[in-house]
């Protein structure tokens, strides 16, 4: 096997369109879940008679899964191979996502999206390296191009997909589709990416670093899910997931600085470019992801969207973001990085803040609207970040710096669902005793029983309004503090070098 891999040669003809086009799915499968559950947590919290906030576990469910699993791509590979890796991976999460459709509880759903995520994890690096193969030199960056923008299109097309799946159909269908794309995919390579195939050798696996990484994410997660539930720190649950997750974090970092293989190789933090722009990337795109998920619930539960004209509101981001996003990586070699990012950040703060104005009476384009603004800023953001990060390491750590990347803004994300879904519920409930205060009094009932109301009437209607009004203002807030995180990851920035050399960002993933 590894002498048939050493000889292999990039692909031509046909057959190379139809591997690229196999890998390229793959990436836009992949990604197209990230998204295409947040507009289909409304339909899944009442099918399963659960809270919404238990229905953000979904995506976080998934996010920290794939999280865990990403720095472990590189070692499944040369262990067992990239091609049979991506193979099984595929085949994998084409089996989970059958499991999550006939789920019939939350416990069921969630450990079956973990598994989507375990298995779709290496997917998306594993189809950029695979693109590298078999793909000429010269050919390569039109091939990544086309790549990237599969990782644009799949957040767009996400909730309008999820959407309408789950109006016209049900919910169950936005996981059942992956099934047939999944088996397309794995039997495409088998048949064409076999030659492909790279060494594979008897690697050592960080055992250790990887059960600390499992034990104190876990833990971490589990007290942000449950967390609110389970009234914080007056349970005693709640007080030993967060020792469990902080104790296990402490030795996991001693653990992973000491050994000689690590699953995370933490030393690309002693570089402190690197760590600054990590550290921005983290909390901007916690904040960002966090609007992806509340504004569909807000929009269904508050406004009475369905999920199919919330998937339309929400997917005007991607619009802005395919636009500017030649037009960035063009600036990058031209402009101070550092200068890219602030503005792209700042920008993403204003959105937010163009957001809190927001009623319970808003009209479709005055929600849709900062999220087309959103999208322009968005590629200042990502693409600038990635080429500060990379270039910080030394050449050979590119690949480990990439995977830390990925591995953090994973991360980022569930953890910023899960903080900004706690704050959302919490100011509703403030918000909605404060409004109720004000308006459940006698001044009300008399005007509008003098209008004919009867009490009962007037009881709901007051009711109704408190509700929409507390909900309104809890968003508000959420993206209030959403503003903030923003604009200290933009001034951070500038905590980091300008880049001495140039990167090839197609190792980000």
């Amino acid at each position: 096997m590894n002498g048939k891999a050493e000889a292999a040669q990039p692909l031509t003809g046909m057959r190379l369109l139809l591997a690229g086009a196999v890998l390229a799915l793959t990436n836009f499968m992949v990604v197209l879940d990230t998204t295409i559950a947040n507009v289909s947590v409304a339909h899944i919290s009442g099918s399963l008679g659960i809270s919404a906030s238990q229905g953000t576990w979904i995506i976080t469910s998934y996010a920290v899964a794939e999280a865990i699993c990403v720095p472990l791509t590189g070692w499944l590979a040369g262990r067992f191979g990239a091609v049979r890796t991506f193979t099984f991976g595929m085949i994998g999460f084409g089996l989970f996502s059958f499991l999550c459709g006939i789920s019939t509880s939350l416990g069921m759903l969630v450990a079956c999206r973990i598994g989507q995520g375990l298995c779709g994890g290496p997917l998306m690096p594993l189809s950029q390296t695979l693109l590298m193969r078999i793909f000429k030199p010269e050919q390569r960056s039109q091939a990544m191009g086309v790549w990237a923008m599969t990782t644009v299109v799949a957040p767009i097309l996400g909730p309008i997909l999820g959407g309408t799946i789950s109006d016209s159909w049900s919910w169950h269908w936005i996981f059942f589709i992956n099934i047939p794309v999944a088996a397309l995919c794995a039997f495409g390579a088998t048949r064409l990416l076999r030659s492909a195939e790279t060494p594979t050798e008897p690697l050592r696996v960080d055992r250790g670093g990887l059960v600390l990484m499992v034990i104190w994410i876990g833990a971490l997660q589990l007290l942000l899910d449950l967390g609110r539930e389970h009234d914080w720190f007056s349970d005693p649950f709640m007080v030993a997931l967060a020792l469990i997750s902080a104790i296990g974090l402490v030795i996991f970092l001693v653990w992973e600085f000491t050994d000689d293989q690590p699953i995370v190789d933490i030393r690309v933090f002693r570089h402190r470019g690197f760590t600054v722009a990590v550290t921005s990337l983290s909390f901007a795109f916690a904040a960002f992801f966090a609007s992806a998920v509340i504004i569909p619930q807000w929009l269904q539960t508050s406004l009475g969207y369905t999920s199919t004209y919330a998937g339309y509101a929400t997917a005007f981001t991607g619009v802005g973001a395919v636009i500017m996003a030649p037009i960035v990586a063009s600036l990058t070699n031209k402009v101070d990085p550092r200068a890219l990012v602030c503005f792209g950040i700042l920008w993403l703060g204003l959105t937010s803040l163009m957001r809190v104005g927001w009623t319970a009476d808003a009209d479709f384009w005055t929600l849709a609207m900062p999220q087309l603004a959103q999208g322009f800023g968005m590629p200042f953001f990502f693409i600038p970040l990635t080429t500060l990060a990379l270039a910080a390491v030394e050449e050979g750590e590119t690949a480990s710096a990439a995977g830390v990347m990925s591995f953090l803004r994973t991360m980022a994300g569930a953890i910023g669902t899960s903080v900004s879904a706690t704050m959302w519920s919490d100011n509703a409930v403030v918000a909605r005793s404060e409004i109720v205060s004000r308006l459940n009094t006698d001044e009300t009932v008399a005007a509008m029983s003098a209008q004919g109301w009867s009490l009962d009437q007037i009881r709901g209607v007051v009711a109704q309004q408190v509700e929409q009004q507390a909900l309104a203002l809890a968003t508000n807030h959420v993206f209030l503090i959403s503003a903030f995180v923003f604009a200290g990851a933009a001034m951070i920035i500038w905590l980091t070098p300008r880049p001495a050399r140039v990167v090839d960002t197609s190792a980000a993933h």
